[in-house]
């Protein structure tokens, strides 16, 4: 009788231990889950306001973090009119290899996963100082979406672009965000 006392109090503590560990073991799960979690960045070049206001739509959507693309010599209204031949934003999309020097990086882009990169739609695709910005980056392991602006294109072919020209990433979705 007394090994039988004996052995059930063993078997309790046993028990009574395990079920102790295993709130812990949970925690540690949840947490681990919690920062596995995935962070997206909405990344976005707005010349006039437009894109950023798209750009904070999206970011609250996806409960994203925001990062803006900055020229560092801000476009002024004379860059931006696209029936001057010789404006500065004309002149950069004529030459593809144009690279606008941008303000800063954003130095904490190997904390997300899914990133967002938006912008108006100049000539039918996505103004050169994009390019600046990704080539900046390394976007490795991340889905890149494109958002843009536009006052009369698609998405499409901007989003076409990107893919073809930086095919070493790998692309996801994108949206026309006139709203």
């Amino acid at each position: 009788m007394m090994k039988k006392i004996a052995l059930f109090a063993v078997a309790a503590t046993l028990i009574l231990v395990a079920c102790a560990q295993t709130p812990q073991q949970n925690n540690k799960s949840t947490n681990q889950q919690f920062n596995n979690m995935k962070k997206t960045l909405v990344v976005y070049f707005s010349a006039t306001g437009t894109t950023k206001a798209a750009a904070q739509r999206l970011a609250k959507e996806h409960n994203a973090d925001l990062y803006e693309i900055t020229p560092e010599v801000p476009y002024t209204a004379a860059d931006l009119n696209w029936r001057d031949k010789s404006s500065r934003s004309t002149l950069e999309m004529k030459d593809k290899s144009s690279r606008p020097t941008i303000k800063g990086k954003c130095e904490n882009i190997a904390e997300y996963d899914t990133v967002w990169i938006g912008f108006p739609v100049w000539w039918y695709t996505a103004p050169t100082i994009v390019n600046t910005f990704i080539e900046a980056h390394d976007l490795s392991g991340k889905v890149l979406n494109v958002f843009a602006t536009s006052g009369g294109s698609g998405v499409e072919g901007s989003a076409a672009d990107l893919k073809k020209a930086y095919p070493q990433y790998n692309w996801g979705e994108s949206r026309l965000m006139n709203d």
